[in-house]
C-alpha cells in the first residue's frame, strides 16, 4: 500500500480471513478445501475485473504508453500493481525477455490476498472511481488527467512493496540517479549560500569602512560621564563585555593616535584617548591596568596592539638537532617517516626545525628517547650563539635547568673543555641531569649554588652564560598567568637580583683569557627594567667590561632612551625580540666583553660580602680592604711590584703574604677562606685555655725528669770513673815494681 494523502482516511486492518490460510496452503502444495474459493472470488481486486489481455496486445500498449507517459509503478490510488495485470506491463516491459511474459491470473490473486487486497475495498467511493481509471489512465493522452501522487512522488521519499528482484534493481538503479542529483543540487545550494554569504560580509565590511574612513569623519568613541559610569557598573557586576563593540573601539581610537590633529574630537587630549584604549585592552585580553600600561609604552599603538595580538596565539614548536648524536638532515627524515611535517627554523640556525603538523608525540618517539633531539623554543637558541663557546673552554651557565642551554653549549663545543651548569634549585637540577644523560653530555658538572657565590666559589671562567630569572613578560603565550600576576613589586624585586646576578656573572670571567673573556646576559622578558636598566647599572658598575656585537643575523636594537630616561649609546649593541615581529618568544640578549681585572673598589655583588666586611671592621682586621683576586694561578706570576728593592726580611709582613695567598689557594679549590679565620680562632683560644694544664703536667713531670736525669748522671760518672780507676791500680803496680 502505497503512502499518500488516503493514508489519513484509512482505518485499522481488518483480521486475516481463511482465504490467506489457503493461499499459503496452496503455494506450498498443500490439499484445500473448494469451499474458499467463492468467498475468494468476491475479494479480487476490481481493476482485475476486466478481461485481460494477451500478451502480444499487452506490449503494444506498454509502447504506447511508455511515448504518452512517464514510467510510474503506482496506481491513481496510490497502490502498488501487480506484476501479472496489464496495467503492470510497463514494469514487465524494462525487465529481462525472459520475464516478460504475463502471469496467469490466479498468481494475481493469490499476491492481492497475500497483500491484504482486502484492505483497498474499504477505501471510499472517490478511491474505487479512482481505481476505475485503470489502462486508460495509462494508455491515454489525455492531459486533463491529473495524477497528485506523482507530484508527491517527486517531492517526497515514499515506501514502496517490492515484487521481484528485477524491480528491486529498477528501484536500486533510480535511487542511485536520484541521490546523484540531489548531492549536486545540495552542492549547488550550499555553494549559492556560501557566495551569498561572503557577498553580505563583504557588504557589511563595505559600509563599516564607509562609516569609519570617511575624510573629516571624527568617530565618536569617549562618551559621557554617564555612559562610563555604567560601563563600569557592568564591569563590577561581573557582565561578559561586548568583544566585537571593545575591539571596533580599540581599531578606532589607534586610528585616532595615528592622525590625532584631524581625527580627535574638539577638547579631548591624547591622554584622554590613550586612558580609554588602556582600559579596552584590559578588558579585550585580560590584563591587569599596570602591566597593559607597562606593554603599551614600549611600542607605537599601532604595533602594540600587533603584540597585544601575538601573545594570544602559541608559537610553532620548535626542535633543537643534538649533533653530539645526529645530524638535522637524518632526524628530519626519521621524523618525516613518522607522520611528522615539519622544515627548517630558517637560515639563521642550522640545528632548529619547526614542527607544523605530528601524528604521534613528539617527546615520546625512539630518536627523542634516543637523544636526537630536545623540545626548545626557537629564542633559547639565540643567547648561546651569542657566547659561541669554543672548544677546550672553561664555561660557566649560571641558570642552566632544565639544560636546553646547556648540552647546547656542549654540542658546540663537542664534549671538550668543562661547562659548569648551575642551578639554585634541587627539583629542577634533577630534570637538568636526566636531559644531560639522555642527549650524551659528557662534559658537563652540575652543581646547586646560589649563583651570587659562584665569585667565591670559583673563578677564571672563559665564558659565562647568565639567563637570568625574569617575570616572563615575553613568553605571555606560553603562560597567560602573567597577565594578572605580575605588578609593581616583581618589577622592583627582579630587576635588583638580576643586577647582583650580572655582577657575579663579569666578576668570575677571567679577563686575561686567550679565547673568551665574554658574557652574555639573556631574559625573557621585554621590560626595560629587567634589560637595559640592568645592562647600564652593569656598565657603571663595572668599567672594566664592555658591550660588544652579539653575532645574532637579525633582531630590534635596544633602546637607548626610555620614557625620558637615556642610556649608553652602546645599548645599540644588545638586540630585542618580539612575537609579533619574528614569530619568537619575548628575549633580550647583551654580550659583555671583560677586559681588565675587577677594580678593589668594586661595588660587591653579594649582599653577604658586605657583611663580612662590616665584621673586619669591628674586628679591627687589617685586611678589610682585601681585592679578590679572581685570575687563574699562572697568571699570578706577572703580578709583582715594580721598584721594590732587596732587603731585610720582614716576618710580619710575610704572614700577611702568606695568608693572602692560602685564601686565594681555597677560593680556587671551592673552599670557605672563612673556615681558615674559624680555624685560627679555635686553635689560638685552644692555646689559651690549654696553658694551665701544660703547666701542671710540666710540673709533674719535672721530678720525674730530674730522678731519671740524676740516676743517668750517676751512671755515666761510673762508667766514667772506672778506667781511671784501672789506670791508677796500673800505674801502682808499675811502681811497686
Amino acid at each position: 500500500m502505497g503512502v499518500g494523502r488516503r493514508m489519513k482516511k484509512q482505518g485499522p486492518p481488518e483480521p486475516l480471513s481463511e482465504e490467506h490460510f489457503s493461499n499459503l496452503k496452496r503455494k506450498k502444495g498443500l490439499p484445500v478445501d473448494d469451499t474458499t474459493t467463492e468467498v475468494r472470488s468476491s475479494k479480487k481486486r476490481r481493476t482485475s475485473a476486466k478481461p485481460e489481455k494477451p500478451a502480444e496486445k499487452a506490449r503494444e500498449e506498454l509502447g504506447k504508453a511508455a511515448v504518452t507517459s512517464k514510467p510510474s509503478t503506482k496506481q491513481a490510488n496510490g497502490t502498488k500493481k501487480a506484476p501479472g495485470s496489464s496495467e503492470n506491463g510497463l514494469k514487465a516491459a524494462k525487465t529481462k525477455p525472459k520475464k516478460a511474459a504475463v502471469p496467469e491470473p490466479v498468481s494475481d490473486e493469490e499476491m492481492d490476498d497475500e497483500f491484504g487486497a482486502s484492505d483497498l475495498d474499504g477505501a471510499s467511493g472517490s478511491d474505487l472511481d479512482e481505481a476505475k481509471l485503470g489502462d486508460d489512465f495509462l494508455g491515454s493522452d489525455d492531459d486533463s488527467v491529473y495524477d497528485s501522487d506523482q507530484e508527491n512522488a517527486e517531492n517526497a521519499k515514499k515506501e514502496k512493496f517490492v515484487f521481484s528482484d528485477d524491480e528491486e534493481e529498477d528501484d536500486e538503479d533510480r535511487e542511485e540517479k536520484l541521490t546523484a542529483a540531489n548531492i549536486e543540487g545540495l552542492s549547488r545550494r550550499l555553494d549559492q549560500q556560501r557566495a551569498r554569504e561572503a557577498e553580505e560580509n563583504e557588504a557589511e565590511l563595505r559600509e563599516e569602512a564607509l562609516q569609519t574612513n570617511i575624510d573629516g569623519d571624527k568617530p565618536h568613541i569617549l562618551g559621557d560621564e554617564e555612559e562610563e559610569d555604567e560601563l563600569s557598573s557592568k564591569t563590577k557586576g561581573l557582565l561578559a563585555p561586548d568583544l566585537q563593540m571593545l575591539r571596533t573601539r580599540i581599531t578606532e581610537t589607534i586610528r585616532v593616535l595615528e592622525d590625532f590633529t584631524n581625527l580627535a574630537e574638539e577638547g579631548r587630549s591624547r591622554a584622554e584617548y590613550t586612558s580609554q584604549l588602556l582600559k579596552d585592552i584590559c578588558a579585550y585580553y585580560g590584563y591587569n591596568e599596570f602591566l597593559a600600561e607597562k606593554l603599551f609604552n614600549l611600542f607605537p599603538p599601532r604595533e602594540a596592539f600587533a603584540f597585544f595580538e601575538a601573545n594570544e596565539t602559541a608559537r610553532p614548536v620548535v626542535i633543537r638537532t643534538n649533533t653530539l648524536r645526529t645530524h638535522r638532515r637524518d632526524l628530519a627524515q626519521a621524523l618525516i617517516n613518522r607522520g611528522v611535517t615539519l622544515e627548517p627554523v630558517g637560515k639563521w640556525s642550522k640545528v632548529g626545525l619547526q614542527v607544523f603538523e605530528s601524528s604521534v608525540p613528539l617527546g615520546a618517539t625512539p630518536e627523542y628517547l634516543a637523544g636526537h633531539y630536545i623540545l626548545q623554543a626557537a629564542s633559547s637558541f639565540l643567547p648561546v650563539m651569542a657566547l659561541c663557546p669554543q672548544e677546550n673552554e672553561r664555561v660557566l651557565d649560571m641558570a642552566a635547568a632544565p639544560g636546553g642551554k646547556t648540552t647546547h653549549m656542549a654540542a658546540l663545543m663537542k664534549n671538550t673543555g668543562v661547562v659548569f651548569a648551575n642551578d639554585p634549585s634541587k627539583t629542577r637540577a634533577k630534570g637538568l641531569i636526566g636531559n644531560i644523560h639522555r642527549l650524551g653530555a659528557r662534559n658537563v658538572i652540575v652543581c646547586n649554588y646560589d649563583a651570587r657565590e659562584f665569585p667565591r666559589v670559583i673563578g677564571g671562567f672563559d665564558r659565562v652564560l647568565l639567563d637570568a630569572p625574569c617575570t616572563g613578560t615575553g613568553v605571555i603565550a606560553k603562560d597567560p598567568a602573567v597577565k594578572t600576576n605580575r605588578d609593581e613589586k616583581d618589577f622592583q624585586q627582579l630587576p635588583h637580583t638580576q643586577k647582583q646576578l650580572l655582577l657575579a656573572a663579569i666578576d668570575s670571567v677571567n679577563h686575561a683569557s686567550k679565547t673568551g673573556g665574554y658574557v652574555v646576559y639573556s631574559t625573557c622578558s621585554v621590560a626595560v627594567e629587567e634589560n637595559e636598566q640592568v645592562v647600564a647599572y652593569a656598565l657603571s658598575r663595572r668599567p672594566n667590561v664592555k658591550l660588544v656585537e652579539t653575532g645574532l643575523p637579525f633582531g630590534k636594537e635596544g633602546f637607548t632612551s626610555y620614557m625620558g630616561k637615556s642610556f649608553h649609546l652602546s645599548l645599540k649593541l644588545t638586540r630585542r625580540y618580539y612575537p609579533h615581529l619574528y614569530n619568537v618568544d619575548g628575549f633580550f640578549v647583551a654580550k659583555f666583553k671583560k677586559i681588565g681585572p675587577t677594580p678593589g673598589n668594586a661595588v660587591l655583588a653579594n649582599g653577604k660580602k658586605d657583611k663580612d666586611a662590616v665584621s673586619a671592621k669591628v674586628a679591627g682586621d687589617g685586611n678589610r680592604d682585601e681585592v679578590i683576586d679572581k685570575t687563574p694561578i699562572g697568571v699570578e706570576g706577572n703580578n709583582k711590584e715594580e721598584g721594590d728593592e732587596f732587603g731585610g726580611f720582614d716576618d710580619n709582613e710575610d704572614e700577611d703574604y702568606i695568608e693572602r695567598a692560602k685564601r686565594n689557594a681555597m677560593r680556587r679549590r671551592g673552599l670557605d677562606p672563612r673556615a681558615l679565620k674559624k680555624g685560627q680562632g679555635k686553635k689560638a683560644a685552644n692555646e689559651e685555655a690549654e696553658p694551665r694544664e701544660t703547666v701542671k703536667e710540666q710540673s709533674s713531670e719535672k721530678p720525674k725528669e730530674k730522678s731519671t736525669d740524676e740516676a743517668k748522671g750517676k751512671f755515666t760518672e761510673k762508667t766514667k770513673d772506672r778506667p781511671k780507676e784501672k789506670t791508677k791500680a796500673k800505674s801502682k803496680s808499675k811502681e811497686k815494681k
